[in-house]
C-alpha cells in the first residue's frame, strides 16, 4: 500500500476521534458512515450506530484512561478504513484516501481552536492560539 494511503488511513481514524464532540461531529459522523457504508443504507445506519458509541464512549473518560481510549478508537477506525481501502480497486482507492484526507482536515480544524456558535454584540476582542498576548483598549484612552 502507497505510504501515502497508509497515512490517510490513520488521519481519518484520528479525524473521528478528533472530532467527536466538536462542531465538526456532524459532518465528520455523516461523512464517515456514508464512506464506510458504500451507498448501502443498512450499512450506514450501522455505521452511524457504530459512530454514536464512539461518541458516547470518549465522551464519558475517566481522565486516566483517556489517552489509552482515544488510542484504541483511532487504531479501531483506522483499521475500518483500512479493510475499505483494501477492498477498493486503485482508482477507487486513491478517491476514497483522498477524502480522509479531507475528512482529518476537517477535524483537525475543528480541534484547532475553530470557533463557531458564538455572538459578539458591541467591542470585540477575539484571540485563538496559546503563548499568544493581547492588550486592549475600548473607548476613550486615558
Amino acid at each position: 500500500m502507497l505510504e501515502w494511503v497508509a497515512a490517510a488511513i490513520a488521519a481519518g481514524g484520528t479525524a473521528v476521534v478528533q472530532a467527536a464532540g466538536t462542531d465538526a461531529w456532524a459532518i465528520v459522523r455523516q461523512r464517515t458512515a456514508r464512506l464506510l457504508s458504500r451507498d448501502d443504507p443498512e450499512r450506514e445506519r450501522t455505521e452511524l450506530m457504530r459512530l454514536d458509541q464512539t461518541a458516547t464512549d470518549l465522551a464519558s473518560l475517566p481522565p486516566g484512561d483517556a489517552a489509552l481510549v482515544r488510542a484504541r478508537q483511532e487504531a479501531a477506525w483506522a483499521a475500518r478504513f483500512e479493510m475499505l481501502l483494501e477492498s477498493l480497486g486503485e482508482a477507487e482507492r486513491e478517491r476514497v484516501a483522498r477524502e480522509l484526507n479531507d475528512l482529518a482536515d476537517q477535524a483537525r480544524q475543528a480541534s484547532a481552536g475553530g470557533v463557531s456558535g458564538n455572538v459578539f454584540r458591541g467591542p470585540t476582542a477575539f484571540q485563538v492560539g496559546d503563548n499568544n498576548r493581547q492588550d486592549n483598549h475600548f473607548g476613550p484612552t486615558p
